[in-house]
């Protein structure tokens, strides 16, 4: 080492004996340097307990989502109420109306086969349910309230039907309990539901040697 580089540095005891410096040193390193190692150590560790706690908590919560599906896909809440009676006849003759339109082709799929074939009873269910306007109706008033019977009759004539007639019942021993539409025959069902349906009657049942197309008894 030349004079130069030994006096770069400061005197220490191994710049006693009068050679000169034995050897070298290097100066003390500081606290940064020495605490770098361990700051290394703590990072990597951490990063590696965090990556199994995420990994963990990630398996644990997907379970209970699964299995919230399930009761979610059954609620009851989400099932439809059925249609109305009072629906029943708009409905179906909507749907008739709507099959009768549409085209039909040549090649028809298995379903539409299927379909095809239950048309002829859907036609049965539905002339049943054919209002006539114009079959004869008869109102009979079975209660001690005058002018009952003409009253809904008139609710029928405003309603498009034309032959309506209101009268007193003769026989009260032989009334039903409940205002009740009667009907003659199978084809005069439709009519009598619509017939209910004007005057707000839910009881409706069919009489053998009925007078009039439909009978109406207001009981209440």
């Amino acid at each position: 080492m030349s004079e130069k580089q030994h006096a770069a540095y400061p005197a220490d005891e191994f710049d006693d004996p009068p050679q000169g410096p034995v050897g070298l040193h290097r100066g003390p390193r500081g606290f940064g340097a020495r605490a770098l190692p361990y700051i290394v150590v703590l990072l990597v560790a951490a990063l590696i307990a965090g990556g199994v706690y995420l990994w963990a908590s990630s398996g644990s919560a997907s379970s209970p989502s699964a299995s919230s599906s399930v009761p979610s896909a059954s609620s009851p809440s989400s099932v439809a109420p059925p249609p109305s009676p009072s629906s029943s006849a708009p409905a179906r003759s909507s749907a008739a109306a709507s099959s009768s339109a549409a085209p039909r082709t040549s090649a028809a799929t298995p379903s539409e086969t299927a379909t095809q074939s239950s048309t002829p009873s859907e036609t049965a269910s539905e002339t049943a349910d054919t209002v006539n306007r114009s079959a004869s109706i008869t109102v009979y008033n079975g209660t001690r309230r005058n002018g009952l019977a003409s009253t809904n009759a008139n609710t029928l004539r405003n309603a498009g039907y034309s032959a309506v007639s209101a009268r007193n019942a003769a026989n009260r021993a032989s009334l039903p309990s409940t205002s009740t539409v009667w009907y003659r025959s199978a084809d005069d069902l439709g009519t009598a539901k619509d017939v209910a349906a004007q005057l707000g009657i839910s009881q409706v049942v069919q009489v053998n040697g009925l007078g009039a197309d439909v009978a109406v008894v207001l009981m209440q």
